[in-house]
């Protein structure tokens, strides 16, 4: 069983930066793609941001690109969000997410397999 355990959420001025971090264990980080999710009040989650399995292609939402970086250390088994220019609108709690099944693209919620438990960012205006 892969275990994810998300950190670094917390309250941010719109405008301001935070950075995200996803340790798993339990599985081969490496044979994972990864992706981060996002659950706003009211809201379905919705993806975020996606790496492949190697870490060299990415993937966002319209609504976080240009702000938004995920990136990966297989030899930490961590994932990571940086998040820069916050608005108030990516006030949410923020899920890790791993697929075995996923080569590219970002996939849908139910071809991920293992999530973490969550972490919140709000950002104040």
């Amino acid at each position: 069983q892969v275990q994810l355990v998300e950190s670094g959420g917390g309250l941010v001025q719109a405008g301001g930066s935070l950075r995200l971090s996803c340790a798993a264990s339990g599985g081969t980080f490496s044979s994972y793609f990864m992706g981060w999710f996002r659950q706003a009040p009211g809201k379905e989650r919705e993806f975020a941001a996606g790496i492949i399995r190697s870490g060299v292609r990415t993937y966002y939402a319209d609504s976080v690109k240009g702000r938004f970086t995920i990136s990966r250390d297989n030899a930490k088994n961590t994932v990571y969000l940086e998040m820069n220019s916050l608005k108030s609108e990516d006030t949410a709690v923020y899920y890790c997410a791993a697929s075995s099944t996923i080569l590219y693209g970002t996939g849908a919620r139910n071809q991920y397999q293992y999530w973490g438990q969550g972490t919140q960012v709000t950002v104040s205006s």
